[in-house]
C-alpha cells in the first residue's frame, strides 16, 4: 500500500479506541471543572453563551491532542519507527511542535512485493528478496511505465521480451 492510495478514512481509523475513550473522558471531566469550578468563582461572571464556547474549545483542542497522539502510537508503530521515542516526543515537545518534527521525520510507508510478498522500502527499484522490478521503466529511454503497457508512452520503444514478463507481474 503507498502512500498516495491512502485516504483520510485510513488515516482516522488508526486512531484506537483508548485515545478516543480517554480524549471524550478528558473532553466531558474539563467540562464539569469549568462549569461546576472555574466560572462560579468569578466576581463577575461572563455570559454564559462566552463560557460555553471557552470551555468547549478547550475541550476540543484537549480531545484533538489525546487524538494526535493515539494516532502517532499507531502509525509510528505501522511505519516500523520506535514509538516510545515519538509518543514522549509529541506529548512533551510544547506547542504542537512534536506533532510537526514526527510529520515532517517519519518514514515512508512500506510496499509489499506482489510477486513474494516481502514488505520493501518505496525507494528500492527492485524487490531484494526476488528481484521484481518494483518500478519497472522503459529499457531505451528509462522512464517509468505501467504494469501491461506494450509500448513506452514516451519513446514508443516496444517493451517485449523479458520486461514485458516482468511488467505483467507487477500488475
Amino acid at each position: 500500500m503507498s502512500e498516495a492510495s491512502l485516504n483520510i478514512t485510513d488515516e482516522v481509523e488508526l486512531i484506537p479506541g483508548w485515545a478516543i475513550a480517554l480524549g471524550l473522558t478528558l473532553f466531558a471531566g474539563l467540562q464539569v471543572l469549568m462549569h461546576a469550578v472555574l466560572f462560579p468563582r468569578e466576581p463577575h461572571p461572563t455570559p454564559l453563551a462566552w463560557r460555553i464556547f471557552i470551555s468547549t474549545m478547550a475541550g476540543l483542542v484537549l480531545l484533538f491532542y489525546v487524538l494526535l497522539i493515539g494516532y502517532v502510537s499507531r502509525d509510528a508503530r505501522r511505519r516500523e519507527m520506535n514509538v516510545t521515542r515519538w509518543v514522549l516526543l509529541v506529548i512533551f515537545v510544547p506547542n504542537a511542535i512534536g506533532f510537526i518534527i514526527y510529520f515532517l521525520m517519519r518514514q515512508p510507508l512500506r510496499i509489499t512485493c506482489p510477486q513474494c510478498g516481502h514488505a520493501a522500502d518505496p525507494a528500492f527499484n527492485f524487490c531484494p528478496r526476488c528481484k521484481l522490478s518494483l518500478h519497472p521503466a522503459c529499457p531505451a529511454c528509462h522512464r517509468p511505465v505501467r504494469a501491461g503497457d506494450l509500448f513506452c508512452p514516451f519513446c514508443a520503444q516496444p517493451l517485449v521480451g523479458e520486461s514485458s514478463t516482468e511488467l505483467s507481474r507487477v500488475k
